[in-house]
């Protein structure tokens, strides 16, 4: 090819590739349907107080107001339905070549807060769209979405609600279906700041960690986003905004998400966006109606593959949490036996009137649920009506609780009850342990001292074979000490902090005290909030460090270092995990008072087994 020729062809595709104009699709077309965009404002309301917001609503001509219809969520509102990106004529034209389905936009922008005065308005958009937390989710299901739905009929299957944003807008979209992947499934990143501004660039480590969320996501970004020549590195302070959506995208391969990245040579600016906007929207819903759903890597098990703390080397992706023994919501503790009978605490639902009592519940491994005993409510010593109830003026007692539950080496049921610690036999037969003590946890080795936490005194203490009870830790370093676990080879015990983002190690000598003790686990901490919510603790038997935090079951390697984040079965307070069955081969997890298992591919150590653990990977 002549040198001239090619040097014209190369001049071309550069100038081709850098001018980005709107295609057909993003042009009126005449014949084709079209919608109706409407204008609104959302009042003030709970997440954004005093803030209201605008939005505008596109219908499709195709509206069908018996069906349930898919819609998208544009942060950033008016200019994705403005003239320069006009995403409502996109969806006129991709609607009516079956490109996609018939969907409602709701384009809707940051609020302002109104000035009081003679003074500078507040503008919330950096606090909407940049915070990591789910305040931005809940605020468009629970006050944006339910305003539209009162006009439209919008679907509420996560498989039909997508999001889309840029920029800062980009990281609102991207949070709201990160932390409510129950109602979003699709999102559309353009040059998203995933850069260190308000914690956004931590993101590539937690999807890699985290159990894979059925999540498609498309990301564009920009060559000189931030970029100058003698500025290769970046500009802004938080880092550089094509290398950081560079390992987003390799982050989302990695952990096996359906990803695409589109590299333009743009700056921080709509004209890329604009101009892929209709592929963007095609790939996004290609497939539908089939549902989004988490996979594998690519890469999963084949040569190279590294399964050193990888999700997918603990659990299966299509063997799911599953509900236990029945509908409790006030469930706690959960142990093993043996035999692979599984018990724990709740209070009788079925009880009407009076205090309920609390009862301990044995769950055989058919799944059949039984009462295994009852505990006390003091009821004996209240004065009673006629119906039940303690007259006006007598406070009800508080029920007899089983805070913590363990198999022993002896078989017996341990229990953590108020104040005293107790052991029940196979036909329910009840021995005291220790007295005059408040167990907040407990852990019982295979000789069967008994180790337990008390969160008030911020102790651990430890009840020896022949019964013998005194403190064998007690420092200011714990904010509140929670959770309390043997490890396998039980020459460690680790010692949760519901407060703090470490959680301790200690070294236990011959006559069962603890020394050397270090903050050695550091655990993800939630968005909102202060705490770790780290209130239960399990290992397995290579070692690996199962905690139950406010950000799902975290799972740290022998070393200290938090390799996994498993998903909660439910939204809310995870307060107990447990390996139990036969094998021990089921993770039990306590959520808002249910209790939930799902088989895993590691195995714990039960008390009554001493286990030889593997040496730490470094």
């Amino acid at each position: 090819m002549p040198k001239l020729l090619l040097a014209l062809l190369c001049l071309a595709a550069s100038s081709c590739a850098q001018d980005y104009k709107l295609g057909p699709d993003s042009q009126p077309q005449d014949g084709t349907p079209k919608g109706v965009v409407t204008k609104h404002v959302l009042p003030p309301g709970k997440y954004y107080p005093g803030t209201p917001h605008n939005y505008s609503v596109y219908v499709p001509a195709q509206y069908n107001a018996a069906k349930p219809t898919p819609f998208m969520i544009y942060m950033d509102g008016s200019g994705a339905a403005g003239n320069n990106t006009r995403v409502p004529v996109v969806f006129d034209n991709l609607i009516a070549k079956g490109d996609l389905p018939p969907m409602i936009g709701i384009f809707v922008d940051p609020g302002v807060l109104p000035a009081v005065g003679d003074v500078v308005s507040r503008y919330e958009r950096v606090f909407e769209y940049d915070s990591l937390s789910d305040r931005y989710a809940n605020f468009l299901i629970e006050e944006l979405i339910p305003a539209v739905a009162k006009s439209y009929n919008l679907s509420k299957d996560p498989n039909d609600r997508g999001l889309s944003g840029a920029s800062t807008g980009a990281v609102a979209a991207f949070v709201a279906a990160w932390n409510r992947p129950d109602q979003f499934r699709r999102v559309l990143s353009f040059i998203g700041t995933y850069v260190a501004m308000k914690g956004a660039d931590g993101f590539p480590a937690l999807i890699r960690k985290s159990e894979p969320k059925p999540l498609r996501v498309f990301l564009q970004a920009g060559k000189k986003d931030h970029i100058e020549p003698n500025q290769p590195y970046g500009t802004f302070y938080g880092g550089s905004w094509p290398i950081n959506n560079r390992v987003m995208a390799d982050a989302f391969e990695s952990a096996g998400y359906d990803v695409r990245l589109e590299l333009g040579e743009e700056g921080h600016n709509g004209k890329h966006m604009a101009a892929v906007m209709p592929d963007a929207l095609r790939w996004l819903w290609r497939g539908y109606p089939q549902p989004i759903v988490s996979k594998p890597p690519a890469a999963f098990e084949q040569k190279g593959w590294d399964p050193r703390g990888k999700v997918l080397s603990t659990i299966w992706l299509d063997r799911h949490w599953e509900k236990v023994g029945g509908d409790y919501s006030s469930a706690s503790g959960v142990a093993t036996d043996k035999d692979g009978n599984v018990y724990f605490s709740a209070l009788d639902e079925s009880q009407k009137l009076g205090p309920k009592r609390s009862r301990i519940y044995k769950v055989s491994p058919d799944g059949k649920s039984s009462v295994f005993v009852s505990l006390g409510t003091a009821a004996s010593m209240m004065i009673q009506g006629a119906d039940g109830r303690p007259p006006n003026g007598i406070a009800a007692p508080t029920p007899e609780r089983a805070s913590a539950l363990q198999v022993g080496p002896d078989g017996r049921l341990y229990a953590a009850l108020r104040r005293r610690i107790v052991s029940y036999g196979p036909s329910g037969d009840e021995k005291v342990v220790a007295d005059k003590v408040e167990a907040n946890a407990i852990a019982i080795s295979a000789k069967g001292g008994v180790y337990y936490v008390d969160s008030k005194l911020k102790t651990v203490g430890f009840v020896a074979p022949g019964g013998a009870n005194r403190v064998v830790f007690q420092g200011t370093e714990f904010g509140v000490p929670a959770g309390i676990a043997l490890s396998p080879d039980q020459r460690m015990l680790v010692v949760t902090d519901s407060l703090s983002r470490f959680s301790w190690s200690f070294q236990i000598t011959a006559d069962g005290a603890l020394v050397n003790g270090e903050p050695f686990f550091r655990l993800e901490m939630p968005e909102s909030g202060y705490r770790s919510g780290a209130e239960s603790v399990a290992l397995d038997t290579i070692g690996q460090v199962y905690f139950a935090t406010a950000e799902g079951i975290q799972v740290c390697e022998a070393n200290g270092r938090t390799a996994m984040i498993l998903a909660k079965p439910e939204r809310g307070a995870l307060t107990n995990i447990a390996f139990a069955g036969k094998e021990f081969n089921w993770l039990y997890a306590v959520v808002n008072g249910h209790v939930y298992r799902r088989p895993v591919k590691v195995s714990g150590a039960p008390a009554w087994s001493i286990v030889k653990m593997p040496k730490p990977p470094l």
